[in-house]
């Protein structure tokens, strides 16, 4: 589970709008993205249809989950490796450690892994006297920083070279110049003899194939199969959802996924793991482990209101076209996930809905989380769904109740309405500048803050039509 924040999202949202730094790299970074995003897509034909094709396969699998799983496990364990089944993301934590400290492990070496973060593995390791290490780049820059991931695929997205060379320079004991080269090549001589002094390698999944009972990472830097290769002892985590039935459904996936999340074909890295080494074979892990975590996911498959949330491929797609992300930035969110996909999954996966149910009010609800997705998750949909689980278990205050009390009454009815509009077209008159309310008092003041909102037309469109008409 994820730890929660001592601040609101309002709290949140507002330190990230007040952090220029953290908001120009943020933007750079996912405008790079998305524009790559849209010229693959461009390169792949028909990429409407491998999206229609890539979310039957995934609603497929969420339908028959029990099957596919059931299937994947028997496979994994005809490998030769092990299975372990985690209702909660502490159980699944406790069974890593547990593996861990079987084999004396002193040292774990960790590719990135969504899910991972998602039940506090890192934690759970240390407090065990275990020494991790993020052999990722962009994981190993924030765990210096001591800082969470602020985007899925790009988890230190929001800090510049100048940072880097800083966090890497205390490190080295002195001062690093900042150009990427250097920063690079201290990275790799720091963390190449890691993975041979480990004695466990822990990777996430981007897909398990059911009928080969084969694991899948998807990467750019080579840093997994490293994780799988030197160590004695690999540890695979996925989400229960996170599994695909043939070899032929994970290639259309791997047509979508590394195109939505980073603008390429493929990615310089797809690995195929099937159990530990076996006879004859010059590498390899020793002995396999694959994790598979519930955590609340199974709630959300009874919920046929949610359920399409786990079609998810984690590709950050949503994050790159959500205007309100491209403010606040991935820590506003207070989540492991941020973004839209973020807004939905985390009031489902954690506990405390009173307390992440704010979450889905992160959304202009603009749809264009919705028209990217390649698996065309309705999120928008399920945004608007989730705000209304949130008000009717009540967990909205006496004063934002009332306020919508006194705009039912006035917008249910013509005259009330016109009534309204043309009130507050003489109201705001004091606000107005150059057509837009640039300042004004609270509540208005929590959106003037950021952004300026349109000023009232004198006429309606209704008398703009029947003037001309």
């Amino acid at each position: 589970m994820s730890s929660v924040p001592t601040k609101h999202l309002r709290q949140r949202a507002l330190e990230g709008l007040n952090n220029s730094q953290m908001r120009a790299a943020t933007r750079k970074v996912v405008d790079r993205l998305d524009n790559g995003k849209r010229e693959a897509s461009k390169q792949l034909e028909q990429w409407e249809e491998w999206r229609v094709q890539g979310a039957k396969i995934r609603q497929h699998v969420i339908e028959n989950l029990d099957y596919y799983l059931n299937q994947l496990i028997e496979n994994v364990k005809k490998s030769g490796g092990h299975v372990h089944l985690a209702s909660k993301g502490q159980d699944a934590a406790g069974i890593i450690r547990d593996i861990c400290l079987q084999h004396n492990a002193k040292l774990v070496v960790k590719s990135k892994s969504m899910v991972t973060e998602e039940i506090r593995l890192n934690k759970a390791l240390e407090e065990a006297g275990i020494v991790v290490q993020e052999t990722d780049l962009a994981e190993y820059i924030i765990a210096l920083a001591g800082e969470p991931p602020s985007h899925i695929i790009v988890p230190s997205m929001h800090k510049n070279r100048y940072q880097i060379a800083e966090l890497f320079s205390k490190v080295a004991g002195y001062q690093l110049e900042t150009d990427t080269p250097t920063l690079t090549a201290f990275a790799r001589k720091v963390l190449r003899n890691k993975y041979l002094e480990a004695q466990v390698g822990i990777t996430g999944c981007n897909f398990a194939i059911a009928e080969s009972g084969s694991i899948t990472t998807v990467t750019n830097e080579g840093n997994a199969r490293m994780c799988t290769t030197f160590p004695k002892v690999h540890i695979a985590v996925m989400g229960m959802e996170r599994v695909l039935p043939t070899f032929e459904d994970f290639e259309v996936l791997l047509a979508l996924l590394p195109r939505s999340a980073t603008g390429q074909k493929i990615t310089s890295y797809v690995s195929v793991f099937n159990g530990p080494r076996k006879k004859g074979e010059i590498d390899g892990a020793e002995e396999f482990h694959l994790v598979i975590v519930d955590n609340n996911r199974s709630k959300i498959l009874a919920d046929p209101q949610f359920r399409d949330a786990l079609r998810c491929t984690r590709c950050g797609a949503c994050f790159n076209v959500c205007p309100v992300y491209r403010q606040i930035g991935g820590h506003a969110y207070g989540s492991v996930y941020g973004g839209p996909i973020g807004s939905v999954i985390t009031p489902l996966l954690e506990e405390d809905y009173n307390f992440w149910g704010e979450l889905p009010f992160a959304s202009t609800l603009c749809g264009a989380c919705t028209m990217t997705c390649p698996v065309k998750i309705p999120l928008h949909d399920l945004l608007i769904k989730l705000r209304n689980k949130k008000v009717t278990k009540g967990f909205t205050s006496g004063a934002e109740k009332t306020v919508f009390k006194i705009w039912r009454r006035f917008y249910q009815g013509s005259g009330t309405y016109r009534f309204a509009m043309k009130s507050a077209y003489y109201l705001q008159k004091p606000l107005v500048r150059k057509g837009y309310i640039k300042f004004g008092p609270p509540p208005l003041s929590a959106w003037t803050n950021s952004r300026y909102f349109p000023a009232i037309a004198k006429k309606s469109f209704k008398e703009e039509w029947n003037k001309n008409h």
